[in-house]
Order: C-alpha cells, then structure tokens, then sequence
C-alpha cells in the first residue's frame, strides 16, 4: 500500500522540528493502535486524531503549531508534543476531554496521524515504514476536499458550541457554502488560538 505521508512545512517554528501527517480512511485496526498508545508503547508516539473531528488543513495545521510552539517553549500541560496536539484541538482546558472528543477511539473509521520529529532518528522514511507495517487503513491525501467528506460538521460544532454559525454543506449555492466553511474554520482557528491564554 503506497504511503501518502507528507512533510507539513509550518513557518515560525525551528527547521529541526520536522512535522510528518498521513490520513487513512476505513482503518481496520482502531483498538490494536489505540492500546498501544494506552500502554507507552513508544513506537506509537504519534498524535492519532478522529479525522472526522478535523474541519481542514488549517484546523489541523492551527493545532499542530500551537502544541509545537508550547513544547518548544516548556509549556506542555499534557504527556509529550504528540498529547498536546490533540489536546490543542479541544477550546476547552480538560486534557482527558480532548481525548474522548478529538482522539483515536476503537471505532474511529477516518484517521489522521501526526509525528514530530523531535530526536534524528525520526525521519520520513523511519516513519513512513512503521506507519505502513502499522496501520491497516487506506492512505489517502491530506487535504481540504478529502477533509470535506469525512468531517462530521455537526458534530465539530457542538464541541465548539458553534450550533448558531450556518454548516458547510447545507442547501445553499458555492459561494454561501464556501463562506459558512471559512466562517466556522475561522471560529475554530481563534477557539485555539485564545484556549487558556
């Protein structure tokens, strides 16, 4: 199966940090990842993200920064930079939260996987490889369109308690269907931007 990993270039932050995502659709191996993140199983330090809970790159992207930005500068308040990337998607200040709302559940389907290269060793081959040999799913492009089919909008916004903002998606013409997107992408982008601040 041919990887589809990417290295996410995210300006602002030291080159030495190398930021890796891959996105599967129908994963057949759910629980198996999930213990061994439950076990500190380093191998499997990775942040595993239910995709559907990711409206698109750039809510992602806002996510991975801000966890990025707060480990470089020793302000974690979860395990590690893999924890702290899901942690950053949630507005809300309860880690375990976080997990339940924005993690990889046994029955997560879509799933979105991020690795930061915090040691040498990490590279886009070594992490390539293990996510290959580990992930039963199929790779598929990490980007806006493939993100528009698998987000669960209603859902997103009862977790940012956006319920008023108008869905992406509804019966409405391109140009209203792309401004509710930006508007609701907007708002998630500033929930983690201001989340504890």
């Amino acid at each position: 199966m041919a990887s589809q990993l990417e290295r996410l270039d995210i300006p602002h932050l030291p080159e030495s940090l190398s930021v890796y995502i891959a996105l599967y659709r129908d994963v057949q191996n759910a629980a198996v990842l999930r213990q061994q993140l439950l076990s500190g199983n380093k191998e499997f330090e990775y942040a595993f993200i239910d995709a559907s809970m990711v409206l698109s790159r750039a809510h992602a992207t806002a996510a991975i920064f801000r966890a990025i930005n707060d480990y470089t500068n020793d302000r974690l308040k979860s395990h590690n930079v893999h924890s702290e990337i899901v942690f950053s998607l949630n507005p809300a200040n309860n880690i375990a939260d976080s997990f339940r709302k924005f993690g990889l559940a046994d029955s997560t389907k879509d799933l979105l996987v991020v690795k930061v290269s915090v040691s040498p060793e990490i590279t886009y081959d070594s992490v390539a490889t293990h996510l290959e040999a580990s992930v039963q799913g199929k790779p598929v492009s990490f980007d806006d369109e493939t993100l528009s089919q698998i987000s669960d909008v209603p859902r997103i916004k009862k977790v940012f308690k956006l319920g008023a903002l108008p869905s992406p998606g509804d019966k409405t013409n391109g140009a209203q269907n792309t401004n509710a997107k930006r508007q609701l992408e907007l708002s998630l982008l500033g929930a983690i931007a201001l989340r504890g601040s």
